[in-house]
């Protein structure tokens, strides 16, 4: 699978932005897919995820309530949807893919990733 995370940009807290993953490759549909930030000098830490079919969804705490994560299975899209942004949500996002057997809020759940795109909200 390949991944193309795009959608980021620099926005003022309270503002909102989406992010976009697209895929390519192997069947989009038999994965569970995954959001991931690193900031300056620290870890990649775990946002949201959502099941293969898009039923289940799980959030960090950090973000609960302000982010949603959806995806389109026929598009081969995965979005996520942030609002309230604050400053401490600067980082580079990253979208990833898992098979569906793995912990899909463990980095080591994932075999694939994108790129990233970098998130950088002003204060």
């Amino acid at each position: 699978v390949q991944l193309q995370a795009s959608g980021g940009g620099l926005v003022q807290a309270g503002g909102s932005l989406r992010l976009s993953c697209a895929a390519s490759g192997r069947t989009f549909g038999g994965y569970h897919m995954g959001w991931f930030r690193q900031a300056p000098g620290k870890e990649r830490d775990f946002v949201a995820a959502i099941s293969w079919s898009g039923s289940s969804t799980d959030y960090s705490d950090s973000v609960r309530g302000r982010f949603t994560i959806s995806r389109d299975n026929a598009k081969n899209t995965m979005n996520l949807y942030m609002n309230s942004l604050k400053s401490e949500d600067t980082a580079v996002y990253y979208c990833a893919a898992g098979p569906i057997w793995a912990q899909r809020m463990d980095v080591m759940g994932y075999g694939y990733w994108g790129q990233g795109t970098q998130v950088t909200v002003s204060s």
